[in-house]
C-alpha cells in the first residue's frame, strides 16, 4: 500500500526505517538521487499521476545541491563561449523562479569592475549583457563611472578603474529550493525517502526493472520494482552505469567557498572579479547575512561517502583575490567562520583541458533501462526533468515531456494571519521558503520561536518545523542543510547548543544520550568538512 503520511497532513518525519516497509514494490518510477535533480523529475512525474519513489543514499541535497555556489543566473561564460541556447534557457528559467518563488530566489545586482588592460572592456562586456537582457525581456545592465564604482563597492581598489558594469541575477538557498520541490512532488503523491542507499539494479530479460537499496539506519535491504529507473545522482552517475558495462562519463570537481562575518567584509551586491594569479571568474558575494568569497574550480578524486572539503592552498587562493580587489580589507585564515566544499558533475569531453573549460551542459543516457542524467545546471533543474521525461517515453508510454509552462510551486491561495504580524522581508521570506505549508509552519511554532537566531536570517521555529515534518535524521541535517546554522555561526552554532537541544529532543525521539551521540557526530562532521582547518 501506498505510504498513508505522504499523502495525508500528519506529520512526515519518519525516518527511513519507519516507512520503507510500508511502501508498495511495485512503482511506474524509480529516482536514485534526491538533490535538485532527482527532484525536479519527481516533481514532473508526479504532477501526471505516475506512482514515484526517491531514493537518496544521504540526506536530501546531501550533495552538490547543498554545496553549490547559490546562484540561480545565466552564466555570463556560457554567453562568452557562444552557448546562446544554455543561456536562453538559464536567463528565462531565472526569471521564472524569482516570479515564482519571490523570498526564496531573489534577485542579486552584479558588478565587473573594469580595469585598463583588463578583458573583457566595457564595450565587449556591455555588448554581452544587451543578450543576457533581451532573453530576460528586462534591462538590468548599467555602466558606473569610477566615482559611481567606488560609491556602490566602498574600497576597492582604485587604480587604473576605469569603472564598472552593473546587471543582475539571482541568489537562493540552494537546499531549500530542493526542499520546496519536494513538497510539491509529494503533494502530487512521489514519496521520498533519505538515507536509502540504492546498491544494484533488478534485470529482467535484460532490461532494468528496478533497485535493491539498504536502508542505512537499520540496515536492511529491499527490493523496489518499476517500468524505469532514472538515476539522478550528479557526481556519483558512473558508479551504477560501469555496472552496466558503460564507460567512465564524469568528471568531479571540486569548488570550495569562504564565509566571512558581514560586519569584517561588508558588500551590499555581488561582484565578479578576475583572480591576479590565473585570471579565473570568481565572485564575492552577500549571503544569508554573511560575505561569501568563491570558487574554486579543480579535478576532484571520484566521488565516494565522504564530504568533500577545501584544503589549505584553496583558502590562501581565495583570500589572495579578495584582497587584491578589496587591498584595504587585509583579510586573514582567523577571519573565516564557516567553508563549503562542493563537487560538480562535470561531463567530460574526453580532453584534457583545463577543468574550468570543460562545458556545463547536462547529458542524458540510457542503459537498458536505467536513465541516467548529470551535469547541467542548477538554474535549469526544470528543462533538465522534462528532457529526462523524454528519454522515458520508450519505458513508460503515457508519461508527457512536452514544455507545457505550468508552474514548478503552487501559488498559495490565502496568506495566514500570522504573516501579518511581520515585516516585509520575513513575509516574502517564509512564504517563499514553504508556500502552501506555510500554515503548518506557523501552527507548530512555539511562544517566542518567531525570534531571529542571533548571527543569522533563520527563526527558531524554522528547526521545530523541520524536525517535526522534514525527515531530519541526524543533527548534520537541520544544521546543515534544513537551515544554515553551521555555515553563518562561528564553531557551527555551538554557543546556541542548548536551545537546540531542547527543540531537537521535544520534536525527535533522541533521549540523552543519543543527543549526545549525535551532537559529537555533528561537530566532527563541521571540524572536518565545514570549518576552516578541515581534515587533512
Amino acid at each position: 500500500m501506498k505510504l498513508q503520511a505522504a499523502m495525508s497532513d500528519q506529520p512526515i518525519s519518519e525516518s527511513p526505517q519507519q516507512t520503507i516497509e510500508q511502501l508498495s514494490e511495485q512503482w511506474d518510477l524509480v529516482v536514485i538521487g534526491g538533490g535538485i535533480t532527482g527532484m525536479g523529475v519527481a516533481r514532473e512525474a508526479a504532477r501526471q499521476g505516475l506512482r514515484v519513489l526517491v531514493l537518496e543514499q544521504k540526506d536530501f541535497a546531501w550533495g552538490t545541491s547543498s554545496r553549490s555556489s547559490k546562484m540561480v543566473h545565466g552564466g555570463l561564460r556560457y554567453l562568452a563561449s557562444g552557448n546562446l541556447r544554455l543561456t536562453s534557457h538559464s536567463v528565462k528559467e531565472r526569471e521564472r523562479l524569482m516570479n515564482e518563488a519571490p523570498g526564496l530566489v531573489d534577485l542579486m545586482a552584479y558588478s565587473w569592475p573594469h580595469y585598463k588592460k583588463q578583458f573583457p572592456g566595457p564595450f565587449i562586456f556591455n555588448a554581452l549583457l544587451a543578450l543576457y537582457d533581451m532573453f530576460a525581456g528586462k534591462k538590468y545592465r548599467k555602466f558606473l563611472s569610477p566615482e559611481e564604482t567606488s560609491y556602490v563597492l566602498p574600497h576597492i581598489r582604485r587604480d587604473a578603474l576605469i569603472g564598472s558594469t552593473q546587471f543582475a541575477d539571482a541568489v537562493t538557498d540552494d537546499t531549500r529550493l530542493v526542499m520546496r520541490v519536494m513538497d510539491e512532488a509529494k503533494a502530487d503523491g512521489a514519496v521520498c525517502l533519505n538515507y536509502t542507499r540504492v546498491i544494484d539494479v533488478i534485470k529482467q530479460d535484460e532490461l532494468v526493472k528496478g533497485v535493491q537499496c539498504v536502508d542505512e539506519c537499520s540496515g536492511k535491504t529491499y527490493s523496489f520494482f518499476a517500468k524505469a529507473v532514472v538515476s539522478a545522482t550528479g557526481a556519483w552517475a558512473d558508479q551504477l552505469r560501469r555496472n552496466q558495462g558503460a564507460k567512465k562519463k564524469i568528471r568531479p570537481q571540486r569548488g570550495s567557498h569562504l564565509v566571512i562575518p558581514h560586519w569584517r567584509f561588508p558588500v551590499a551586491q555581488a561582484i565578479t572579479l578576475k583572480h591576479p594569479e590565473d585570471d579565473r571568474s570568481m565572485f564575492i558575494y552577500p549571503w544569508e547575512g554573511t560575505t561569501v568569497i568563491g570558487t574554486t574550480d579543480l579535478d576532484h578524486p571520484e566521488a565516494d561517502l565522504k564530504e568533500p572539503h577545501i584544503h589549505e592552498f584553496e583558502i590562501h587562493y581565495l583570500l589572495k583575490a579578495a584582497n587584491a580587489l578589496f587591498p584595504g580589507s587585509r583579510l586573514e585564515k582567523e577571519d573565516v567562520i564557516a567553508t563549503w566544499a562542493g563537487v560538480r558533475p562535470i561531463v567530460s569531453s574526453g580532453k584534457s583541458l583545463n577543468p574550468s573549460s570543460e562545458k556545463r551542459d547536462h547529458s542524458i543516457w540510457d542503459d537498458n533501462g536505467l536513465v541516467s542524467v548529470s551535469g547541467g545546471k542548477l538554474t535549469t533543474f526544470r528543462l533538465i526533468a522534462l528532457d529526462v521525461l523524454k528519454m522515458l517515453k520508450k519505458y513508460v508510454p503515457d508519461i508527457q515531456y512536452k514544455d507545457t509552462g505550468a508552474r514548478i510551486f503552487t501559488n498559495l491561495e490565502q496568506e495566514p494571519e500570522e504573516l501579518e504580524q511581520l515585516d516585509g522581508f520575513w513575509k516574502k521570506r517564509l512564504v517563499g521558503f514553504y508556500g502552501c505549508h506555510i500554515d503548518r509552519f506557523f501552527d507548530c511554532a512555539k511562544p517566542g520561536e518567531l525570534a531571529v537566531i542571533p548571527g543569522t536570517q533563520s527563526l527558531w521555529a524554522q528547526l521545530r518545523y523541520s524536525c517535526r515534518y522534514e525527515s531530519v535524521v541526524h543533527l548534520d541535517d537541520l544544521l546543515l542543510r534544513r537551515t544554515r546554522i553551521g555555515l553563518l555561526l562561528a564553531n557551527g552554532g555551538g554557543d546556541f547548543k542548548d536551545q537546540i537541544k531542547m527543540i531537537c529532543q521535544s520534536e525527535l525521539p533522541w533521549n540523552e544520550e543519543q543527543w549526545q551521540q549525535e551532537w559529537q557526530r555533528y561537530q566532527d562532521i563541521w571540524h572536518a568538512y565545514y570549518s576552516v582547518t578541515p581534515e587533512k
